[in-house]
């Protein structure tokens, strides 16, 4: 059988293979999903889940459960060799190997871009994965049970300092989601006041939200500022040492929660290890088909999508444009992955990648949105509750769809589950303080005993 290998299950690569199930037969071709998680992430529901506004495990599609006939392979694709046809997998645990194929599909995602800034690897916190939306949460409600410990000074400030670098989509709802969850938490805390919370967001441009106009993006400031928020702008992180933020404009601050959503970068497998050509952002040469090449230069039997291909936008007007690396295209560009895959096995004609934008809509807390189309702009709770609409039918599978709107009927009901979690980020701590206590407690039995 042909060996169709798709690198990557994310968005574009769970749909392609999703698809390909769909219209193979199963004796026509075999299907491997290589990727280190089982599951593909809906990162527009990540905002959310920092908020406790929709359940981790929501957010996350099992691949086992919905990719029948798909071979997975947990895993990290390290080299892709196209002369040789292979493909060099670093498992968990294990040594290399190496996988073959016929066809070959490049899904294998962005990853957060980052800077030799002092102190970001060690400080700051990224918004890309399930697991890093439950830390941030976590942090900053386990943050508020030790500030309402203490007095008024600066430890309680540092605790209760919250520092977003980043003004993209991912930035930005990430920190009104957080910022509405703290204003929350503030009910529950009665030695707390809104005085003592701190939001910073900070971003290099002089503006947030590029995806929408000026005066939205304004919009949006001004909202954050109002419900008491600092934003940074034309401002770059300098330092975040011992978690100590020193920005360009001069001010410095004590953060205990800094999150890093200063936009993405290309996969490295992409970018440095392959004999695929590459742009010189370090992205996969991608003809409109989804094929990999140019209309002169085609690589036979490769085909790419997602957030490390730069796929031409056959809707813009601007010559020379790409589609921008987002969920909305990221979804359709699986799809239409897998019917070209197949159509091109079956001899069928194959399709050109064309999608106009439907808008785009952010969350900015709970009750809160922005949502744009050309140039209609609606804001507030109409623009929130279109973004919930959109996102509950755009999240894959009808399982998902249920369990995420019944969270959001039950909280409807009765509020946000505000429970922190932090210590199952180190689950045996508590087992190994207990064998201490045990060992002391016997000790001092003995030494009794004897004396």
């Amino acid at each position: 059988m042909r060996e169709i290998l798709i690198v990557g299950g994310g968005y574009a690569g769970f749909y392609t293979a999703w698809g390909l199930e769909k219209t193979l037969g199963e004796d026509e071709a075999r299907i491997t999903v290589v990727d280190p998680r089982p599951y593909m992430t809906y990162q527009p529901f990540l905002p959310e889940v920092t908020a406790g506004s929709v359940e981790a495990r929501h957010a996350a599609v099992s691949l086992r459960r919905h990719l029948r006939r798909t071979r997975l392979i947990a895993g990290s694709a390290v080299e892709i060799r196209h002369a040789d046809r292979s493909v060099t997998v670093r498992p968990a645990s294990g040594a290399d190997y190496e996988l073959s194929y016929d066809t070959l599909v490049v899904t294998a995602g962005a990853v957060t871009r980052t800077f030799p800034i002092p102190g970001l690897a060690q400080e700051a916190i990224g918004l890309k994965h399930v697991e890093e939306a439950v830390a941030i949460r976590d942090r900053l409600m386990t943050a508020f049970d030790q500030a309402a410990s203490l007095p008024p000074g600066a430890e309680r400030r540092r605790l209760l300092t919250v520092t977003f670098v980043g003004g993209g989509f991912s930035g930005v709802e990430g920190f009104g989601e957080l910022l509405s969850l703290a204003t929350a938490l503030l009910k529950s805390y009665r030695e707390l006041s809104m005085d003592d919370l701190s939001f910073h967001l900070v971003e290099a441009r002089g503006r947030i939200l590029p995806e929408v106009g000026d005066e939205p993006g304004a919009w949006v400031v001004r909202s954050l500022e109002r419900r008491g928020a600092r934003v940074h702008l034309n401002t770059q992180l300098v330092s975040a040492e011992n978690g100590h933020v020193v920005l360009s404009d001069g001010e410095e601050f004590d953060s205990a929660l800094i999150v890093w959503t200063a936009g993405n970068a290309s996969n490295p497998v992409v970018h440095n290890h392959t004999d695929l050509p590459v742009d010189e952002r370090g992205l996969l040469v991608v003809r409109p088909d989804l094929r990999v090449g140019t209309a002169d230069e085609p690589v036979p039997d490769v085909w790419a999508a997602g957030d490390d291909a730069a796929v031409p936008d056959l809707a813009s007007t601007v010559p020379g444009a790409h589609t921008v690396p987002n969920a909305q295209h990221a979804v359709r560009q699986g799809k239409r992955l897998a019917k070209n895959i197949a159509a091109d096995l079956h001899g069928g004609r194959v399709r050109d990648y064309r999608h106009s934008s439907l808008g785009v809509v952010a969350t900015l807390g709970l009750g809160r949105g922005i949502f744009q189309y050309k140039r209609l702009v609606i804001k507030g709770l109409p623009a929130w509750l279109m973004h919930r609409g959109y996102h509950v039918l755009a999240v894959p599978t009808w399982e998902r769809k249920v369990r995420v709107l019944a969270v959001w009927l039950t909280a409807a009901l009765f509020g946000r589950d505000l429970v922190s979690l932090a210590s199952v980020q180190h689950p045996r701590d508590a087992f190994v303080a207990g064998g201490v206590q045990q060992d002391s407690a016997e000790r001092v039995a003995r030494d009794r005993t004897a004396a």
